[in-house]
Order: structure tokens, then sequence, then C-alpha cells
């Protein structure tokens, strides 16, 4: 069951979900908005896809970031956000898709327990400035049945954008 945006304001004063810094003003009926954080990096992937992509961290030019379109980039939630007793799902807002940026394309959903700042999948199907600090997506809150298992992956423990891990625990998959 996802939570009311009433829910997930009192679900933080409560301490039940982390929204760092919140702001009520940011409260939607389902959701809670969540802003761009201050680094953002670009994918460099060649033609062999067993080959280990390259991170190259963008710089901001008058205070905003151009990611190009077609180019693939790594940002993150300036917020940082989760909770032990909800499950956290990080998307997009249909007005940025509306100016040609896909957020979140893949890794919508996280675990509970992980509390930090979202790594972002960022693609402009059209060039794009981006601003640190600019809402840029939602995040929503879903109650969970069953037994829990605590959360211990690698990237919740993070607060910057991590790359993919995928490369070196190649045995895993």
């Amino acid at each position: 069951m996802i939570l009311t945006g009433s829910a997930i304001a009192e679900a933080v004063a409560r301490g039940d979900i982390v929204i760092d810094p919140f702001d009520e003003s940011r409260v939607n009926p389902n959701s809670y908005n969540y802003r761009l954080g201050a680094e953002i990096y670009r994918v460099h992937s060649g033609d062999d896809p067993d080959a280990k992509p390259r991170y190259e961290r963008l710089e901001p030019a008058d205070g905003r970031f151009l990611l190009r379109k077609g180019r693939f980039y790594l940002g993150h939630t300036l917020e940082r956000i989760g909770s032990d007793r909800y499950v956290t799902s990080l998307i997009g807002r249909s007005s940025m898709g509306r100016l040609g940026l896909f957020v979140q394309l893949s890794a919508d959903l996280g675990h509970r327990g992980a509390v930090h700042r979202w790594t972002l999948e960022l693609l402009p199907a059209l060039d794009i400035y981006l601003y640190p600090g600019q809402i840029l997506g939602q995040v929503s809150f879903w109650s969970t049945t069953g037994r829990v298992l605590p959360y211990e992956g690698w990237y919740g423990r993070h607060d910057r954008p991590m790359p993919s891990k995928l490369h070196t625990n190649m045995s895993e998959h």
C-alpha cells in the first residue's frame, strides 16, 4: 500500500522515514519531490560491452550542468532518503520527461533500511540544462508484508553517485 503525502509527512515527523533536508512544501498527494545533488558524472562505455565503463565528473558552468542528448549520466539526490519501515520508490517527474529527460529508467525500487543520497540514472533525449537543487523527481513509500530481510547491499551505503559494480562481481551474475 502506498503512503499518501500526509502519511509521508507524519512518518518523517515520527522518524519512520528519513528525508533530509525535508520541506513540507514538496509533499505531493502520494509522493515527495526530491532535488538534484551537486555531482553528475558522464558514463563512457566503448563498443565492448564487457569493458569497464569510465566516469567523467562534470563541472557546472554558470551554476548549471549541460547534459547532451543520447549520453548517459549518473547524478544523486540532494536529500538523504530512506526508511527502516517502508520501501522507497524513486522516479522522475512527468514535467522533466516532457522536457526530454528520462530519470531512473531501471533502478527505481529501494530497500527497507537503505538511507542515503540515491544515485540517479539520467538519460536526456534532448540537450538539457540541470541545476543543483532543482526538483528532478519524486519518491514514494510503500508498506510491506511478510518477513523483512535486512538490506546489506553496497549501493545503500553511499551519499554520492555510485558506478555499477557489475564488472567487479562478474562471478556473482
